[in-house]
């Protein structure tokens, strides 16, 4: 099996099974019915977003913290992102008193045996998006949809390659220890030129050679310039005619 060959079928395979699908879709179709029944008229509109909406969520066994975003939108009373909060909390109390709840701002997380959510409450904004918590006292602008444009788009036209390229790109980033939040890296790479690039090792590469390491703590320098020298090394087999040793190198950094 070539890099690129190996590379393909790690993407391909960084995707939610069918199963897990189904039991992501029951537990929204109860929270949605519970949310309905708790909150009544005081909610305008809940729903999914995120990169389970995006096709970039991986399975729990490559991001142990892979989770499903969830906006609820309140009906603006006036009060604090901490009351919206609250008022979250006590609903995941009452109808999930088993598992484990805990506050995560912007976001109430609950935790349950398959995947985890995000439960983020929010205001609507009167001429578009939402407001969601920035701290217990404070609101910030958000537009969840704007990013899966902008993903569909850069998707299309580099023939279907950012997706695949993102999941392993956070494969890596969940296996290094987090060295960047989830969404940023999405939108860092969203944001990347591609030019010559033609195969999926090209657009992994691509990603992890523009990886700038000066800013980040030692632990997180340290991570990144070990995915550099793997790169490197690949590359050098390859160039050598090792193709098994590159295949080798290369799950270093993406293992199977």
């Amino acid at each position: 099996m070539s890099v690129i060959t190996y590379l393909e079928k790690r993407a391909s395979n960084a995707v939610l099974s069918e199963i897990e699908k189904i039991s992501i879709n029951r537990s929204i179709d109860t929270i949605k019915s519970r949310l309905d029944s708790y909150f009544g008229t005081e909610l305008k509109e809940h729903f999914r977003f995120g990169s389970s909406t995006r096709g970039t969520i991986l399975p729990r066994s490559m991001d142990g913290k892979s989770d499903i975003d969830y906006m609820i939108v309140f009906k603006d009373d006036g009060y604090t992102p901490q009351t919206y909060l609250d008022r979250i909390k006590r609903f995941a109390d009452i109808y999930y008193s088993s598992s484990e709840i805990k506050q995560s701002s912007p976001s109430i997380v609950l935790q349950l045996n398959h995947i985890r959510f995000d439960l983020v409450p929010a205001l609507s904004n009167w001429y578009q998006g939402y407001r969601i918590p920035n701290g217990g006292s404070a609101w910030r602008d958000t537009n969840p949809n704007d990013f899966n444009a902008q993903l569909t788009v850069k998707n299309n036209a580099e023939l279907s390659m950012i997706k695949p390229t993102i999941r392993l790109v956070k494969f890596w980033n969940a296996q290094g220890g987090f060295i960047y939040d989830s969404y940023g890296l999405e939108k860092y790479i969203v944001e990347l030129g591609f030019f010559n690039c033609g195969n999926q090792k090209d657009y992994l590469f691509k990603v992890i050679d523009s990886l700038n390491s000066y800013t980040e703590v030692q632990w997180k320098k340290e991570e990144i310039e070990r995915a550099k020298k793997i790169i490197a090394q690949v590359r050098a087999y390859e160039s050598g005619g090792m193709p098994y040793s590159a295949e080798n190198e290369v799950k270093k950094l993406i293992p199977d």
